[in-house]
């Protein structure tokens, strides 16, 4: 036998194959790598078991520490007015509409309104009355001397919009008294609630004297406002305002309640309106990702619903949601509430805790 013989000889004996017969040279090369891949394996599962040598084994009596899942509401009512105005804006668009009567050519009244005809005579007292055509923007002549002084003072009760309003309602609202120098065919001037070709005066009662009131605008300041209501909706209708409810601890939070079962998050929140607000609120959960969460830890650790399982805290993850109509009530609850609020943002932050407040404020929108 000669020496590459013995060597692989030798080679499969290591690898337990029987030593009888010749080794060729194809087989001791299949040998070496199959020894040398064994070796590897077993190098790679002693240093798998002395890395895993720490951690304890998970025997039937240890338990489960996880924390408990929540899904909580941003119940919210959307802004029902357009904001106020700034002053520079109402400013600026008072500006617009003096600049627009310097700009634009003259009324041409004859041939729009016959002559005689009231319009016609409720046109030229107007006129008289206020120099200019339009009455919500004061007493301004377009087309005289002072043409060009079209801005008008800060703090000017012309550019307050309650006062453009009133201004156009009582112009809509006063009779015609006739006007010097116009008179009719008997020689008496245009009566009050006087007819030309079967037509009367918009805004005038056929009565000598009486004035027929026009519809006026809602105020945009309701009764739940000066009444500091906040359990109503119809509050602050230029803000969104977001439903808080008084847990059974006695927290201010939104409506949360633990997922059950093989709910998600979206079902889980339309159960928690149900429960928390009553059947009488039309709402519609927006999406199925909630838009944050809050994690609290308990002080002490509680049992879980499992055996052998204890809550570590709560991670409540909230969903988004808007109220059409309805109201909330909370007599038939199922989550232990007493108490609800419809409050703004700025609201909430005195109403929760602190840390409850760093995480749900950049939820809430700043209108």
């Amino acid at each position: 036998m000669n020496t590459g013989q013995r060597s692989a000889r030798q080679i499969a004996l290591k690898a337990g194959w029987p030593a009888k017969g010749p080794v060729c040279f194809s087989c001791q090369h299949q040998i070496s790598r199959r020894t040398y891949a064994i070796a590897a394996a077993a190098a790679v599962e002693t240093q798998t078991q002395a890395n895993l040598s720490h951690i304890l084994p998970v025997t039937s009596t240890s338990s489960q520490q996880a924390y408990q899942v929540r899904a909580g509401v941003v119940l919210s009512r959307p802004p029902l007015l357009t904001r106020d105005l700034h002053p520079f804006e109402k400013a600026f668009y008072l500006y617009q509409r003096r600049l627009n009567e310097r700009l634009a050519l003259p009324f041409t009244r004859y041939f729009y309104f016959k002559k005689g005809t009231p319009t016609d005579v409720e046109w030229k007292r107007k006129v008289k009355a206020r120099l200019t055509p339009a009455r919500d923007i004061g007493v301004y002549n377009a087309y005289g001397d002072e043409g060009w002084n079209d801005e008008v003072l800060v703090g000017a009760k012309e550019a307050e919009t309650e006062w453009q309003v009133e201004s156009l309602l009582k112009d809509a609202e006063a009779p015609i008294t006739g006007i010097p120098g116009q008179e009719s065919e008997n020689g008496a001037g245009a009566p009050n609630g006087v007819e030309f070709d079967g037509e009367q005066t918009p805004g005038v009662s056929s009565e000598k004297g009486k004035v027929e009131a026009v519809e006026r605008l809602m105020p945009r300041v309701t009764t739940a406002d000066r009444k500091g209501d906040m359990k109503s909706l119809d509050r602050l209708l230029q803000r969104s305002l977001y439903l808080l409810v008084k847990n059974k601890e006695g927290r201010w939070t939104f409506p949360d309640d633990r997922l059950m079962g093989k709910e998600n998050l979206h079902q889980a929140a339309e159960r928690v309106l149900v429960q928390a607000g009553g059947l009488n609120m039309n709402t519609w959960v927006v999406g199925n990702a909630p838009i944050g969460y809050y994690s609290f830890d308990f002080p002490t650790r509680r049992p879980g619903l499992q055996k052998n399982a204890e809550e570590l805290g709560e991670k409540v993850f909230f969903m988004k949601a808007r109220i059409m109509a309805g109201q909330a009530n909370l007599t038939e609850n199922k989550l232990g509430l007493s108490d609800f609020k419809w409050l703004a943002k700025e609201e909430i932050q005195s109403a929760v805790t602190p840390r409850y407040w760093n995480a749900v404020r950049n939820m809430l929108a700043e209108r």
